[in-house]
């Protein structure tokens, strides 16, 4: 019960931090820092699929709509990460934690583990982003250099989101 209270008080945060760093924080062209494929990797597993892409709509939504840029773009980029969530679990963390829905972290699971998990979901939601941004308008080099420096920065700061996340870091 208090691991679901603290991530209900939680995920509003750090959507509020989401917004603030895409209002605020510009690391030029090449590099644009989100943390929302974390924010739905960490959703509680007792949800369905159906279920965790509405609120993985929600939260983009209400990111594309209260910080600067296309609206939208947010929104389908993170729909496939709540998409393929479950799959992914179970791919690097195991079939076992969705069966029981349990939540994973670092040191339950292993850090590569839930580090490999987090960078799967970072790629196919700044895949989705730079492509649909681009969208025919930038070039495939301006468009791979963003991707990977946007990939490096942002799974890193999720690394730390997911701290946050862990339950065997609170006592």
């Amino acid at each position: 019960m208090t691991s679901r209270l603290n991530h209900s008080i939680l995920l509003p945060i750090l959507v509020l931090i989401q917004i603030v760093i895409c209002n605020f924080v510009w690391l030029g062209p090449y590099v644009f820092l989100s943390i929302l494929p974390v924010l739905v990797l960490y959703l509680p597993l007792s949800r369905g699929t159906v279920t965790d892409m509405l609120i993985a709509f929600v939260i983009a939504f209400l990111t594309d709509l209260l910080s600067e840029g296309i609206l939208g773009l947010n929104t389908a980029a993170l729909l496939p990460v709540a998409l393929f969530r479950r799959g992914i679990i179970k791919l690097f963390i195991g079939a076992d934690v969705v069966i029981r829905q349990d939540a994973f972290s670092f040191r339950k699971n292993g850090t590569l583990k839930v580090m490999a998990a987090i960078i799967l979901c970072q790629a196919i939601f700044i895949i989705v982003y730079v492509l649909l941004d681009g969208a025919g308008t930038r070039s495939l080099s301006f468009n791979l250099i963003r991707i990977v420096a946007s990939l490096g920065a942002s799974s890193i700061l999720s690394f730390f989101v997911a701290n946050l996340y862990s339950d065997d870091n609170k006592r």
